[in-house]
């Protein structure tokens, strides 16, 4: 089994996603959002399963830095933002085969590893 990581590590929901798999000894490969962005078709695909709005950290620092507190875009504007603007994801993206998560889905990454 292997995990797909985009986060932050500053971010205490993408350290806990990092520690769960660490501690059950399953293989991650971690995405620093701050080294280097999600790609567009990336955050494609956990937008057609979620929607470009739960891909968005409307409580984030960044956000309001940018003043998009009460902005309305269209999702292909969103999603080129994202690409852009990384921090503005919620974190962590977690991504195991076509399995995706958003935030800290502990019950949802328990699945995964049953038989």
């Amino acid at each position: 089994m292997e995990v797909q990581i985009f986060g932050v590590k500053k971010s205490a929901d993408t350290r806990k996603a990092l520690r769960f798999f660490a501690e059950r000894r399953v293989k991650t490969h971690f995405v620093d959002l701050q080294e280097r962005g999600a790609s567009l078709g990336e955050l494609r695909r956990f937008a057609q399963k979620f929607g470009v709005e739960s891909l968005l950290d409307r409580d984030s620092r960044r956000f309001a830095e940018l003043g998009l507190r009460q902005a309305l875009y269209s999702p292909d504007y969103w999603l080129g933002k994202l690409v852009d603007e990384p921090l503005l994801l919620r974190v962590p993206l977690v991504r195991h085969g076509t399995a995706l998560t958003i935030g800290y889905a502990e019950n949802d990454w328990k699945k995964w590893m049953a038989p």
